[in-house]
C-alpha cells in the first residue's frame, strides 16, 4: 500500500472506527467519505468470527507478521521451520510492510485476522486487549517459563490478564561506526553542549552529524521520547503519554526549543527518507551517529558488525540524569477468535520457549532476546553492550507511539512532529493544537 496522498486519506486509514466518536467520525466523512472508515483490509487476515476452534484437528495456523524487511523476516522464518519441526504445524506467514502493518491494525482486528498476530508491549497491548481485540493468554503463560516479573508486567492487560508473548527487545541509543570514530578523534558527548559541540566538529569534516529520518512517522518519535525523559524525566514522560498533562505546558515547550537546537545537526529533507535510508548513510560513513533502535544494525554487512558502537543520550539536566531509555518490546498476540485455537497457542507457547530464542540469537544481530534460558553466548559485543545497557536503566519506556492512545499517535502526534520539523519556529500554535485534539481524543 502506498502511503497517503492527502492528510485526509491519511487520517480516515488510521482512526480506528471503535474508538472515533460521532463527531470525529462525521469530521472525516466531510474530508475523505465515510466509507473510508472502514479500510480496505490491506492487512488482510486468515482467521474466523464463528468463536470455534474449527481448525483444532488441523496442522496449520496463520500468523501475521511486520516483520517485512529481508534479515527479519528471514530470522521469522527459521523460528516458524523451528515450530514445524518441534509440532509437526505449518505456520502460514502473512507478511505485510512494517508501516503498512501499524496503519492498518486496527481495521485488521475488527476483520478476520490471522489466529496469531505480531503487535508490542505497552498501551496499544492493552488498548486492544480492553476492546476485546485480543484472546486472553493467561493459560498459555502458566506454560512459559524463563520470563522475569517485568516482562510478565509489560504483557497484561488493565484486567490482569496476560494478552501479550514477549520475545524481543531492544534499546533505543545513539549508534555510530567505531572507525569513524577512530579516525577523526572523536570523544562520546557526556552533555548536550558537548553534542552540539561534537555535531559543530562534524559538519567541519563534512559529516551529516545525525542521520534522521521521518517518512514513515514514528523515527522521530524516539527523539521526542529522549528529550522529553532527559529534560522533565520519565513519570512525565508517561503522564504526558496518558493524557495526564498539558502539552501547552512549560516543560513540553522545553522539548519542543531543545529540539529545535539539534535540528541543524541532523541529516535535512527527513521527511523524504526512510530509518533504512538514513541507516545507510551511516553505513556508508556520511553520517557521524544515528538515534536509534537496536535494529539499525540490520543495514550493516556481517562483517561490519564489530564496527558498530552505541552510547546513550547524554544529560541535559544533572537532575535526571542519563538513566532512562526506550526499550520497546516485541513479541505475540492471539486474535480474540483464532480459526484453530489449539494451532494458536501451541505457536505462542513456541514463540516463547527458549528454542524459538535460541535461533533468533544464532541468526538476529540486531535484537536481545526475552526468554532469560536462552544461550546468549552467541551475542556479538553489540548485543551484549545493549543488554547491559538496558539492564542498568533505572526507568524504561516502550515508545511514544506504544505508550499512548494508537489513534492520538497516528492522527495528530505524526502529523504534528512532522510539521513541526518543516517549521520548527511556531511551537506555541504547535503544542496548542496538539492539547485542543488530545482533549477530544482522550475524551471519547
Amino acid at each position: 500500500m502506498s502511503r497517503p496522498r492527502t492528510e485526509a486519506e491519511y487520517l480516515a486509514r488510521l482512526v480506528p472506527p471503535s474508538v472515533a466518536g460521532i463527531g470525529r467520525r462525521r469530521l472525516l466523512a466531510g474530508a475523505a467519505g465515510a466509507g473510508a472508515l472502514l479500510g480496505t483490509g490491506a492487512l488482510a487476515g486468515c482467521g474466523s468470527d464463528s468463536g470455534s476452534d474449527s481448525g483444532s484437528d488441523s496442522k496449520t495456523v496463520s500468523l501475521g507478521s511486520n516483520q517485512s524487511d529481508p534479515n527479519p523476516k528471514a530470522v521469522i522464518a527459521k523460528v516458524m521451520d523451528g515450530f514445524k519441526t518441534s509440532t509437526g504445524i505449518e505456520a502460514a506467514i502473512n507478511t505485510v510492510d512494517h508501516n503498512t502493518y501499524q496503519e492498518n491494525i486496527n481495521n485488521y482486528l475488527q476483520g478476520k485476522p490471522d489466529d496469531v498476530f505480531m503487535w508490542f508491549a505497552g498501551y496499544r497491548m492493552r488498548f486492544f486487549a480492553a476492546r476485546g481485540l485480543a484472546g486472553d493468554l493467561t493459560e498459555t503463560w502458566g506454560k512459559l517459563s524463563g520470563y522475569s516479573d517485568a516482562f510478565k508486567k509489560a504483557s497484561t492487560g488493565d484486567d490482569g490478564k496476560q494478552y501479550f508473548v514477549p520475545t524481543s527487545y531492544y534499546p533505543w541509543a545513539m549508534f555510530y561506526r567505531k572507525s569513524v570514530w577512530q579516525q577523526r578523534g572523536y570523544q562520546v558527548p557526556k552533555t548536550l553542549d558537548e553534542l552540539n559541540a561534537l555535531g559543530a566538529q562534524m559538519k567541519k569534516d563534512g559529516l551529516n552529524p545525525i542521520a534522521f529520518a521521518d517518512k514513515d512517522g514514528w523515527p522521530a518519535m524516539g527523539t521526542f521520547d529522549v528529550l522529553n525523559l532527559r529534560i522533565n524525566g520519565y513519570q512525565f514522560h508517561v503522564d504526558l503519554m496518558a493524557g495526564k498533562e498539558a502539552w501547552t505546558s512549560d516543560k513540553v515547550k522545553k522539548i519542543f526549543d531543545t529540539w529545535r537546537g539539534l535540528l541543524p545537526l541532523h541529516q535535512p529533507d527527513s521527511l523524504g527518507r526512510t530509518w533504512q535510508e538514513a541507516a545507510q548513510s551511516l553505513q556508508q560513513k556520511k553520517s557521524g551517529m544515528y538515534l536509534l533502535g537496536l535494529f539499525v544494525a540490520q543495514q550493516f554487512g556481517n562483517d561490519e558488525q564489530d564496527d558498530i558502537d552505541f552510547f546513550t543520550f547524554p544529560e541535559i539536566d544533572p537532575a535526571i540524569g542519563a538513566k532512562a531509555l526506550d526499550a520497546p518490546i516485541d513479541g505475540y498476540m492471539m486474535a480474540r477468535k483464532p480459526k484453530s485455537e489449539a494451532n494458536a497457542r501451541r505457536l505462542l507457547e513456541f514463540v516463547g520457549s527458549k528454542e524459538a530464542a535460541n535461533i533468533t540469537v544464532k541468526n538476529d544481530p540486531s535484537t536481545l532476546v526475552a526468554n532469560s534460558g536462552a544461550d546468549t553466548s552467541g551475542y556479538t559485543a553489540l548485543q551484549k553492550k545493549a543488554a547491559e545497557l538496558v539492564g542498568s536503566a533505572t526507568e524504561i519506556a516502550q515508545f511514544l507511539d506504544r505508550d499512548t492512545r494508537p489513534d492520538f499517535a497516528s492522527t495528530v502526534i505524526i502529523p504534528a512532529f512532522q510539521q513541526f520539523i518543516k517549521n520548527p519556529n511556531d511551537i506555541d500554535g504547535l503544542v496548542n493544537s496538539i492539547e485542543n485534539q488530545k482533549k477530544s481524543i482522550f475524551s471519547s
